[in-house]
């Protein structure tokens, strides 16, 4: 065989691997569209698997994965929409785009030899917690069978599993700085689009984000809901509920924060400075909108571990918050009054939190005392996590808003456990990172950031029930992602020197970087 034949041969055999692989997932595709869908819909599958493999170069790329997971996460309500498809669960959008990014990247990590799986970091955190979810499990199974609630109890892991897979491809999937940057970048921005549609919803009473089932092939499963405080309509943007809204805003502003110092455009630094002030001032009326105390209680714990472990941050970011908050209570006066001086008034605070005892909706104090006594029962391995049911007609536990009350009572002490190694594990290894000496400056204040956007999450969960508000777990696991990525593959000073350190930082803020192969080999040469 000449050498011209085997270098042919070897060029042709990735090729005729793409295009079996095509195939059959042409042919999968077209038999569970005729078997499985009306004509129409079958129709819309086809084409749309069509139009994916013509766009493949631009798909198929780490770039496109992460702004398209990124964009159904931040723009996408969960449990508002599924896809027309007849299956035994609702399709939810971000559960088929996630289905699509996992398939992608199994399949790239067995056929492309140059992608491989990358250190996640907080992998024993992970998994200290899943175990103990699992114990609790083990522990309870008797007691879920005679409740009939072992499937339900299932049905909850499962889905935590599949929540935490957002983890774990957004690590994969964010293979450089420049990967970093762009998901942090358009989930900021992301943020603030929600942000302004969220004012705009508070104003005029129209979710823009109810009618997105008008331009793209969904179905609408329930309702916006019509929740208040002091006698105004709270916004819910893209997210399930008012608080998930205000959290979720309040944990991006730290990151427009880290952007208006490292951002790659405006390339001008007044002009970027100007614009992510504007960000954040967008990301605050947002959380206005949603008019949740939560929110404030999350902004007072950032402010507090930046004052900390970054004073001169701290007080710059206090005297130029000031105005802003100033100008919303000359504005909003009922809205301040309910959001922020309610604080100042101790008894009524607490008489708040003690209203409708033993009823759905209760306040968070009035749940405290039942929620014991049945911990008291099972005190170590609760009752098993997913076994209580909050809403439908299957319902049999009480709603708690607190994920710490929730998680204690469904795995005990050791789920509290697990659930504490989860969530302060991570900020404690970035905190610990951002003030090594070799890190670089840039990575460096971007762990400070994450680890304070998380210190915010983390206040939340003894608010409302976190873990059930899927875009704002997603938002900590794309933070947790990014974290990974700076505790793992971030470059340190040791390793860089002179101009050759200097051009490649240059190259990586700018965003002038070597053109990226597509995940599944689609632009091959």
């Amino acid at each position: 065989m000449s050498v011209a034949d085997a270098v042919s041969e070897a060029q042709g055999t990735p090729s005729r691997r793409r295009v079996v692989i095509a195939a059959a997932v042409l042919a999968v595709v077209a038999l569970a569209a005729v078997l499985l869908m009306p004509p129409l819909i079958a129709a819309a599958a086809i084409g749309f698997t069509a139009v994916l493999v013509l766009l493949r170069r631009f798909v198929f790329t780490w770039s496109a994965m992460i702004i398209g997971l990124a964009a159904v996460i931040m723009l996408v309500p969960a449990r508002r929409y599924a896809i027309p498809i007849p299956l035994p669960f609702q399709l939810e959008p971000y559960r088929l785009v996630l289905g699509i990014v996992l398939v992608a990247l199994v399949v790239s990590l067995i056929l492309k030899p140059e992608v491989r799986w990358r250190p996640v970091a907080f992998g024993w955190p992970i998994g200290i917690f899943l175990t103990t979810i699992a114990v609790s499990f083990v522990i309870n199974v008797t007691e879920l069978a005679n409740e009939a609630l072992v499937q339900t109890a299932l049905g909850g892991m499962t889905q935590m599993l599949f929540m935490l897979a957002v983890f774990f491809c957004f690590r994969l999937l964010l293979r450089s700085e420049r990967d970093v940057m762009l998901l942090i970048t358009f989930v900021t921005w992301a943020g603030v689009v929600v942000a302004f549609f969220a004012i705009i919803e508070r104003l005029s009473r129209f979710n823009v984000f109810l009618v997105l089932g008008n331009v793209l092939p969904l179905t609408l499963l329930r309702e916006g809901g019509d929740v208040s405080r002091a006698g105004v309509a709270r916004a819910f943007g893209s997210a399930q509920h008012p608080i998930a809204l205000a959290v979720a805003l309040c944990i991006l502003i730290p990151l427009a924060v880290y952007l208006a110092k490292y951002a790659a455009w405006p390339r001008n630094e007044i002009n970027r400075k100007i614009v992510y002030a504007g960000a954040v001032i967008l990301l605050f009326g947002g959380i206005m909108a949603a008019i949740s105390r939560t929110a404030v209680v999350v902004l007072a714990v950032m402010f507090l571990v930046t004052l900390i472990f970054h004073p001169k941050v701290a007080g710059v970011l206090f005297v130029l918050a000031m105005p802003v908050v100033l100008l919303a209570a000359a504005v909003l006066p009922k809205v301040f009054e309910s959001m922020v001086l309610s604080f100042l008034d101790v008894d009524s605070l607490v008489a708040s939190q003690y209203t409708s005892a033993g009823m759905g909706g209760a306040g968070r104090l009035a749940d405290l005392e039942p929620a014991m006594a049945e911990v008291e029962q099972q005190p170590f391995f609760g009752s098993g996590f997913g076994s209580r049911i909050v809403i439908g007609d299957d319902a049999n536990a009480f709603i708690l808003d607190n994920q710490f009350l929730g998680t204690l009572m469904e795995t005990g002490a050791l789920g509290v456990l697990g659930l504490a190694v989860f969530l302060l594990v991570p900020p404690i290894m970035l905190l610990r990172f951002a003030f090594a000496q070799a890190a670089e400056r840039r990575h460096a204040v971007l762990a400070l950031a994450i680890a304070v956007a998380i210190s915010g999450y983390i206040a939340a969960i003894f608010f409302y029930d976190a873990f059930g508000f899927f875009q704002t777990f997603f938002i900590l696991c794309m933070l947790l992602a990014a974290g990974a990525w700076l505790v793992t593959e971030a470059p340190r000073r040791s390793a860089t020197g002179g101009a050759d350190a200097a051009a490649s930082v240059d190259d990586t803020i700018t965003g002038r970087a070597t053109i990226e192969e597509p995940v599944l080999g689609a632009g091959a040469r």
